[in-house]
């Protein structure tokens, strides 16, 4: 268990073994959630690109690619066809 401390403008350090658990560092989001009275910090940035992948969840298969090297050359042809070259 780590504590903080709060400070009178109601900001909290997060301990460093918190911080590298979280992969924190100075400037970053966080993601504060409540569930059943409990509150969980995480990293925003983690949280965001969970949500991203889950939601592409079988989009690919979907779309009707049969490998991932199959979507990469497609979104290739796509860069050059935007690009003009």
């Amino acid at each position: 268990m780590e504590i903080a401390t709060l400070s009178s403008k109601g900001q909290i350090t997060i301990p460093i073994s918190v911080r590298k658990r979280l992969k924190l560092k100075s400037g970053d989001k966080i993601v504060i959630q409540e569930e059943n009275g409990r509150f969980y910090f995480d990293n925003a940035a983690y949280v965001a690109f969970a949500r991203v992948a889950e939601a592409f969840e079988g989009a690919a298969e979907q779309a009707g690619f049969q490998s991932e090297e199959e979507m990469q050359e497609y979104m290739q042809d796509i860069r050059k066809e935007v690009r003009g070259y």
